[in-house]
């Protein structure tokens, strides 16, 4: 479907997991968008390769290896046998790969505490361990003699916590919390019967007050008023893990200048472990691009694999057209291995990409009927708001049939005020009659508004990713209104395509290039 992406009920194997990472949106210019990409070119085709990619086969599945066993490859390649401790290895570094490039890639990317869905076996098995831990916490103290034993343990990891969010610069306290928290003096007092647990509640306390970030100041002035041993004592250990959080995400923002720097590299040695074990790690990567190179030239974009400049011309054609698929990705089609850690972004801006066409659309249809509204961009600004709300969660062309009726009872609604309030002749009922058929006619996939919203928004995002130099491009007639949304989905497509390529650009090529020199040019 032009501008949406259709999902399909069919059992999707091997589809990649996506992040769950949250999209960003990078502000729109007023008049034009300086972008920059590494590529020229492209062309529009949107020939599907289902049959190709053959994404129920058995040979769509992603291969599991295992000590002593041979990794099934491609017909022409001799097994290949690798360790248990190889395979763990790599998957650690593609987890240390992965972290790298949140980092580098959202630059608000922070660590946040998970807490498992209400009514989850999860969430019931974390309460009851906890509620376990605590109620025999309370039933040893309450011992007579009191039972310290569990307690002692307790203080102890609440020290190292306390130690481990710690600076370098603060030796003084670092000395003062393993003086006054010195496991055998406690262990001494509570054999003498003289151990107060509150007071070393407070204590803690206090030391977490001078080191807690600002927005944990009231979390830690509320201990000071909890009554109970166990309770407080439970709330310290859940502070102190949030100010470890915010420890480790200030360490974060710290470093994350040079892993952005670093981050290329560090990812281009990481994929190459990963591909060291298995027998070919990039199957689907040279299928996806393959099936671009192909319709490029089926377009009669014709070169000989001795001629480099039409070769590296002829890369940033088929690289340009392979990225924007991804916006429009048909799921029955297995992710180029390259993009996994991206999937979850791609399909979000996916989503964006075909609201974008939609509402564009919309609006398009509506200004030409309503022409006296054509110009009123706060009329026009107010529409697009109410529009975007309404096809919230609808992607597909289902979800679009339904919610098109209640899209077009709304702009008629709205086309009627604005007329009315700006002073202009209201519509009549047959022209009423005809706009709302003309919105509900939007979900078909030939029609013409739709297909040239989707054509300039592509056009535009196409011009960002391949264009050799930064230049302002100029925003696509007809979709002034929509700058801002559509700066912001180039940016951040831009943004993750560039970085792609930076780190996987030298595979695509050799892939490229290889399709050239083993496949003949076409003749007239």
């Amino acid at each position: 479907m032009p501008g949406c992406a259709e999902t399909s009920d069919m059992d999707r194997k091997g589809k990649g997991e996506a992040d769950s990472s949250k999209d960003r949106s990078d502000k729109g210019s007023e008049d034009a968008m300086d972008v920059r990409g590494d590529t020229a070119g492209g062309g529009s085709s949107r020939q599907r390769y289902d049959s190709e990619g053959a994404a129920s086969s058995d040979q769509g599945k992603r291969q599991k290896t295992a000590q002593g066993f041979a990794i099934p490859g491609i017909a022409a390649s001799p097994p290949k046998f690798v360790s248990l401790e190889e395979i763990v290895t790599a998957a650690n570094g593609f987890k240390n790969m992965a972290l790298a490039h949140e980092i580098a890639v959202d630059k608000n990317f922070k660590l946040q505490k998970y807490e498992p869905p209400d009514n989850s076996l999860h969430r019931l098995v974390k309460d009851v361990a906890h509620k376990a831990f605590w109620d025999t916490l309370e039933e040893k103290l309450n011992e007579v003699p009191p039972d310290y034993e569990q307690a002692m343990v307790l203080l102890g990891e609440i020290k190292e916590d306390l130690l481990s969010l710690l600076l370098p610069q603060n030796a003084k306290l670092k000395e003062e919390i393993l003086e006054v928290l010195d496991a055998d003096l406690i262990r001494q007092q509570a054999e003498r019967g003289t151990l107060d647990f509150q007071h070393y509640a407070q204590y803690v306390i206090s030391i977490m007050g001078k080191m807690c970030a600002p927005v944990r100041d009231d979390e830690v002035r509320k201990l000071t008023q909890i009554e109970g041993v166990v309770p407080v004592f439970r709330g310290i250990l859940e502070t102190l893990n949030l100010m470890k959080m915010d420890m480790a995400n200030f360490a974060i923002d710290v470093i994350r200048p040079d892993i952005i720097a670093k981050s290329v590299e560090y990812e281009k040695m990481k994929f190459a472990e990963f591909l060291k074990i298995q027998a070919d790690g990039l199957q689907y990567t040279r299928k996806w691009l393959l099936h671009h190179l192909m319709n490029a030239r089926n377009d009669d974009v014709i070169c000989s694999g001795e001629d480099k400049n039409a070769v590296r011309n002829l890369t940033a054609s088929v690289l340009g057209e392979a990225y924007l698929e991804l916006l429009e990705w048909n799921d029955l089609n297995l992710y180029p291995e390259t993009l996994m850690m991206d999937q979850g972004r791609f399909t979000d801006l996916g989503k964006k990409f075909c609201h974008l066409v939609v509402t564009g659309s919309v609006l398009l249809v509506t200004t030409s009927t309503a022409q006296p509204l054509q110009a009123v961009a706060a009329f026009k600004s107010k529409l697009k708001e109410h529009i975007n709300v309404l096809l919230e969660d609808s992607y597909t062309n289902k979800d679009l049939e339904k919610i098109m009726p209640n899209v077009a009872e709304q702009v008629v609604k709205e086309v009627a005020e604005g007329l009315q309030t700006y002073g202009f002749r209201p519509l009549d009922a047959a022209t009423e009659k005809l706009l709302k058929g003309q919105i509900m006619e939007i979900v078909k996939d030939d029609h013409k508004i739709r297909q040239l919203v989707r054509t300039r928004v592509r056009e535009f995002i196409q011009q960002s990713i391949t264009s050799p130099v930064a230049a302002p491009l100029r925003i696509p007639p007809g979709l002034s209104s929509l700058q801002t949304e559509l700066t912001a989905i180039t940016g951040q497509f831009l943004r993750l395509v560039s970085h792609n390529r930076a780190v996987f650009g030298e595979y695509y090529t050799n892939i490229i290039a290889e399709g050239v020199s083993t496949t003949p040019p076409l003749t007239e």
